[in-house]
């Protein structure tokens, strides 16, 4: 299977179509037989990526009796581990331009199943305090004054994520010379939180959907050579195959379709209590629409 990934593996039994509106989250004992999942999702942690995974975990099992293992990856060996087969399935594929260099490399390997949500965006973001006289666009961080403000750093995430490979691409673009330090989603977030806390300067990578916007007051830099470039959708993509080996689930997830609007408010609602309660509670809200995407109709 996939190296330097941890496996986090949830066996849940299945409760039925109705069960999973009405309770949606009780966990069944684990069976102490190991058996091939019907399917392994890859996924990593950025907010949306997360709850968007746990969502499609819950309602796969719950609902449709399906045996799910979700493996913690970076993005660079999801996409490897999806086209190898050690993974089936990534929900978290940014299109057309973040993932590009991942969708040239493994395309003729990958089936696509379509957008889970559109609309999204990413670039560099400040917190709104710092004045937009000093700091409006990805320019200005080639000025000496605004480097020093920031002390040569920008907060970034893994190193082999689309929003990274862009950052390195703007230095270039914009000719500035800043370290781009290296994180996880979470570890940007909480150093954007002290910083704003602190009322300090911070550039850090970002993108929406993200729980990062409904909890602090943020803006992009302004970037007129279009280097992050413009809105884009984050689809579902399966090994060639799958399909044919697991059409249930696949239809499933041709139909899993959200909102921006959706996927922050099920983030924030997840940081106020959990991701189980969270998930628990949209479910219950969405019952036709859940029953829709486990239905098979076309």
């Amino acid at each position: 299977m996939i190296c330097n990934a941890k496996r986090l593996t949830q066996r849940l039994g299945g409760l039925g179509l109705s069960a999973v509106l009405a309770a949606a989250l009780a966990l069944v004992p684990a069976s102490a037989q190991q058996r091939q999942p019907d399917v392994a999702i890859g996924w990593t942690t950025w907010g949306d990526a997360e709850v968007v995974s746990k969502l499609a975990t819950v309602i796969l099992q719950q609902g449709m009796n399906k045996d799910v293992e979700l493996t913690l990856a970076d993005i660079a060996v999801q996409y490897r581990g999806v086209a190898n087969g050690d993974l089936d399935a990534m929900l978290m594929s940014w299109q057309p331009l973040t993932h590009k260099t991942f969708l040239d490399q493994y395309s003729d390997r990958l089936t696509d199943l379509g957008p889970i949500y559109e609309g999204a965006d990413l670039g560099l973001v400040v917190p709104a305090s710092v004045p937009e006289s000093q700091l409006d666009s990805v320019a200005d961080l080639a000025k000496a004054d605004v480097r020093e403000k920031l002390s040569g750093r920008i907060q970034g995430i893994s190193a082999n994520s689309g929003v990274m490979e862009m950052a390195r691409d703007a230095a270039d673009a914009y000719g500035f010379d800043y370290e781009l330090q290296t994180g996880t989603g979470p570890k940007m977030a909480q150093e954007l939180g002290k910083a704003i806390d602190r009322d300090e300067w911070i550039v850090a990578t970002g993108w929406r959907p993200h729980w990062k916007f409904d909890r602090y007051k943020l803006r992009y830099l302004k970037d007129p050579k279009g280097v992050f470039g413009g809105s884009e959708s984050v689809h579902a993509v399966v090994n060639k195959g799958f399909e044919e080996r697991q059409p249930a689930v696949a239809g499933f997830l041709r139909r899993l379709e959200l909102s921006i609007a959706e996927v922050e408010a099920l983030m924030a609602s997840a940081r106020q209590t959990n991701h189980r309660q969270a998930i628990h509670e949209w479910i219950k809200s969405n019952r036709d629409r859940v029953d829709y995407w486990m239905s098979g109709e076309q």
